[in-house]
C-alpha cells in the first residue's frame, strides 16, 4: 500500500513539475527594439570650459552665469562663496558651480519708517528691525546699506504672498524715511508724501536689485500687500505707477482690461454687494492675485483691510477700503494680467 501511494505521489510531483517547465518555455516574449546608444556627455570638456572661481585677497567669488536664466536658474555669486571647512578634509571646487540653483532672493518689499533720519538710522541699526537698504530724505546721492544682501534681515515680519509665508527669508527690503500716515478728525488717514530724490533713488535700487536677481513683477510688493491686517506703508502717496513705467519696476493693471471689466463692475456693486456669494468671489479674486486671505462671504475687518491694501497699491485715489467698481474692475483686470503659474 505504501509503495502504491508513493508511486501516485512521485508521478503527481514528476506531472507538475513538467507542467511547469512547459509553461515557462512557451512564455510570449515580445521583440524588443535594440537600444539606442545615449549620448555621452564631456564632463571633462564642460568642466574645462567653465570660468574658474576668482580668488581675491584669499576670498573666493564666482562671477559668471552659467546656468539657465529662463528657468530663473543663476550660479553668479555676488558675495563671496561660504564653503565649509571639515577637521581633517579637503573641501574643493573641482566641479563648483553645479548648475540647478538660484537666488534666495525671490521679493523686493518696500516700507517706510515713520521715523526721521536719524531716528530711522538707530532703529533699523541698533534694535530687533532692519533692512537691506534705507533711503534718506537728505536731498544727498546716498543710499544706506544696513545688511548683506546675502542674508535675511528683519524686515517683513509675518507675511504671505500666493504660495509663500515668512517673506524675510526670501526678500530684500527697502526702507524709505516718512513720517507714514496722521489720522484726521473723520479718522481718514492723511499720508505724508516722499521727495522727487527718494523715488528717483529707490527706483535705481529696485531696478538694479530685480535685475540683478531676475525678481518678477509679481513680486515687487508693498508691506501692505504681505501683510494687509497690520501694515499701511509704504501707503497710496508711493508712486507705483510712476516705477512701473519709467523703470519697468512692478505690476500696473492695463487700462483698457479695466474699462472692459468696468460696466460689469458696476452692475456687481449696485445689485450684489451685500450678498455672500458675491463676497466670496471678490475674497476668491484676492486671494488668486496674492493676498493672505481665506473666503468667508462677509465684508470682515480682513476683508476690508485687504481690499484698502490693494487701493493703496493700485488705486490710490480711494483707499476708504470699501470696494467700488472701480477697484473691483482693477483687480479682475489685474488677475487677468497676472494670473497665478
Amino acid at each position: 500500500m505504501r509503495k502504491t501511494l508513493y508511486i501516485i505521489g512521485l508521478s503527481t510531483l514528476v506531472f507538475s513539475c513538467t507542467s511547469q517547465k512547459n509553461v515557462k518555455k512557451n512564455t510570449y516574449r515580445p521583440k524588443t527594439t535594440a537600444a539606442q546608444p545615449k549620448t555621452a556627455v564631456n564632463s571633462q570638456n564642460f568642466e574645462k570650459n567653465k570660468p574658474e572661481v576668482a580668488t581675491e585677497h584669499g576670498v573666493e567669488f564666482f562671477r559668471t552665469n552659467i546656468a539657465d536664466i529662463t528657468k530663473n536658474d543663476n550660479t553668479i555669486s555676488y558675495g563671496s562663496i561660504v564653503s565649509a571647512k571639515p577637521a581633517g578634509y579637503k573641501v574643493v571646487k573641482t566641479h563648483f558651480p553645479a548648475v540647478a540653483q538660484n537666488f534666495r532672493q525671490k521679493y523686493l518689499i518696500l516700507h517706510y519708517t515713520v521715523l526721521p533720519d536719524d531716528k530711522s538710522v538707530e532703529v533699523l541699526t541698533q534694535q530687533s528691525v532692519s533692512a537691506h537698504y534705507l533711503v534718506n530724505n537728505l536731498g544727498d546721492n546716498e543710499i544706506y546699506q544696513l545688511v548683506d544682501e546675502n542674508k535675511r534681515s528683519y524686515h517683513a515680519g509675518i507675511s504671505a504672498w500666493r504660495s509663500d509665508k515668512n517673506l524675510n527669508d526670501t526678500s530684500i527690503g527697502i526702507e524709505i524715511v516718512n513720517m507714514g500716515y496722521k489720522a484726521d478728525a473723520s479718522g481718514m488717514k492723511v499720508f505724508q508724501p516722499f521727495s522727487d530724490e527718494q523715488i528717483k533713488k529707490v527706483a535705481a535700487l529696485a531696478k538694479d536689485i530685480v535685475t540683478r536677481y531676475n525678481i518678477p513683477a509679481t513680486n515687487v510688493l508693498a508691506h501692505s500687500d504681505i501683510a494687509p491686517t497690520r501694515k499701511q506703508d509704504p501707503g497710496p502717496l508711493f508712486p507705483w505707477k510712476k516705477l512701473y513705467d519709467e523703470y519697468q519696476i512692478g505690476m500696473w493693471y492695463d487700462e483698457m482690461a479695466k474699462q472692459n471689466f468696468l460696466t460689469l463692475a458696476q452692475t456687481d456693486i449696485e445689485t450684489r454687494y451685500n450678498e455672500p456669494s458675491f463676497i466670496f468671489v471678490v475674497q476668491t479674486a484676492l486671494q488668486k492675485f496674492g493676498y493672505d486671505i481665506l473666503p468667508n462671504g462677509k465684508w470682515d475687518d480682513v476683508t476690508k483691510k485687504t481690499v484698502e491694501a490693494l487701493q493703496y497699491h493700485f488705486r490710490p485715489q480711494n483707499y476708504s477700503g470699501v470696494l467700488d467698481a472701480e477697484t473691483w474692475a482693477i483687480l479682475q483686470s489685474l488677475n487677468q494680467k497676472y494670473p497665478t503659474k
